[in-house]
């Protein structure tokens, strides 16, 4: 990092003729358009290679602050991330959900692997605005910072044909799976904003706006017959969520990217496995896609991970499928494509 540079940003900022939409613009730029990479030279005649992130062989997220929704099921892909970034390296995580009957749990299972970890279980809705805003505060006021939102609450819908559906119904689905993620990302991006030059809080120095936002939507966002109406209309306008705010969000270094998992073992799912393990047909689950298996929550932890990470730094606006190549194609009977 430039200290020249760095020094240039502390005068604009300090310069009285500037104005203070000047001032607040400029504070909001990402560390990557205030401070270039400094050039890394050339090996023999050919210029070496240029990085942002750290090594990948270390932890991926070290030192960063975490807030995860939806982490209370045992199958859970939100409780499968809370162990991907204690495992990485995590300052801080807040596990969060609805309901607390497993939170305590989770807890004690993470310190007793990671007491390096400070982890903090909250219950709440996750749609619930002022809810959402308390415990960014919270974490604000401890650390001093905030670094990865993984928005994974979510609930699996009606199940039932769209003509039975009553619009409360309908709108009950989109406040879980819509309106968490909207709620989260205003208040998340508000905090990732916030810079400290020096060690205020226990979460240490942060000198630009950065972070990542993770929200769970799914394969039934993308195409029919994955889910129900209200579901899959839920899952879509997540996609978009994450498209437009990660558009309004220029120039901070703040990413807003949505995990979009096809047929995963988790709470919502284990009805489907559970009955096909009773019935001696669990290698029919997941057929259509092209592992032809199912997937475990780990298995879409680890993208939460990368995407949380200084690695995922050009990763922006995009709905990442994890779903064994369900969405890359129409299925289709086996043996019957000539």
């Amino acid at each position: 990092m430039s200290s020249d540079k760095d020094q240039q940003l502390l005068n604009a900022l300090k310069n009285p003729s500037m104005t203070s939409v000047s001032k607040t613009r400029l504070q909001a730029l990402s560390e990557q358009l205030v401070v270039k990479p400094a050039d890394p030279g050339t090996f023999e005649d050919i210029p070496r290679i240029r990085r942002i992130a750290g090594d990948s062989a270390g932890p991926r997220v070290k030192d960063k602050v975490v807030i995860i929704t939806g982490t209370n099921s045992p199958l859970g892909i939100g409780r499968a991330s809370a162990h991907q970034f204690a495992h990485n390296g995590a300052r801080a995580i807040y596990i969060c959900d609805f309901s607390d009957q497993h939170l305590s749990v989770h807890v004690r299972e993470l310190q007793s692997l990671y007491p390096a970890v400070e982890v903090h279980a909250r219950q709440f809705d996750a749609g619930d605005e002022a809810a959402v805003a308390a415990v960014v505060d919270e974490c604000l006021s401890r650390y001093g910072r905030l670094d990865i939102f993984f928005a994974n609450a979510g609930a699996v819908g009606t199940n039932k044909h769209f003509g039975e559906v009553g619009g409360e119904e309908f709108m009950k689905t989109m406040r879980t799976n819509v309106l968490s993620v909207f709620v989260a990302i205003k208040y998340a991006a508000a905090a990732m904003m916030r810079t400290t030059t020096s060690e205020e809080g226990e979460g240490g120095k942060k000198k630009f706006p950065c972070g990542s936002i993770i929200a769970t939507s799914s394969v039934a966002g993308l195409r029919s017959n994955a889910g129900s109406t209200d579901y899959s209309a839920s899952k879509a306008a997540v996609r978009s969520l994450v498209q437009t705010t990660a558009y309004q969000l220029s120039g901070t270094g703040i990413r807003v990217n949505a995990i979009m998992p096809g047929l995963i073992e988790t709470g919502m799912t284990a009805p489907l496995f559970t009955m096909a393990r009773a019935r001696g047909t669990e290698g029919k689950v997941g057929q259509l896609n092209p592992l032809r298996r199912g997937a475990v929550a780990d298995e879409v932890a680890r993208v939460a991970l990368f995407l949380g990470s200084d690695e995922a730094s050009y990763v922006n606006g995009q709905g990442w499928a994890v779903d064994g190549g369900l969405s890359a194609g129409h299925p289709v009977v086996p043996g019957k494509l000539a």
